[in-house]
């Protein structure tokens, strides 16, 4: 399974971004986007379960992010709105066979893909 991430870029507070990540081989049952700031772990964003679509959101992100896919292109959306400096990042998709109960935990991941930057000035 290979995983490409893109859509980064530099936002005003307030703006929006939409991140792509698109998957190639075998489909996973879950694939996810985490957030990592230097010195920090990753810190989980929001997951959907491929089959179903059941989302997950980081209590942060709530309101603000939503989490989609699309089964024909084999891709997972993550589209950003009212950005805010506290989300400025790099912002990892993973996928793995993912137990609901670990969802949220990045080491349930197998697969990660290399990374977009995001960044919202103030």
């Amino acid at each position: 399974v290979q995983l490409q991430a893109s859509g980064g870029g530099l936002v005003q507070t307030g703006g929006s971004l939409r991140l792509s990540c698109a998957a190639s081989g075998r489909t996973l049952s879950t694939v996810a986007w985490f957030r990592q700031v230097p010195g920090k772990e990753r810190d989980f964003v929001t997951a959907i379960r491929w089959g179903g679509g059941t989302t997950w959101y980081a209590d942060s992100v709530k309101g603000r992010f939503t989490i989609s896919r699309d089964n024909a292109e084999n891709t997972v959306y993550l589209q950003m709105n009212r950005l805010k400096p506290e989300d400025t990042g790099v912002y990892y998709c993973a996928a793995g066979r993912v137990i609901t109960s670990e969802t949220l935990r990045s080491g349930a991941y197998s697969y990660w893909g290399q990374g977009t930057q995001v960044t919202v000035s103030s």
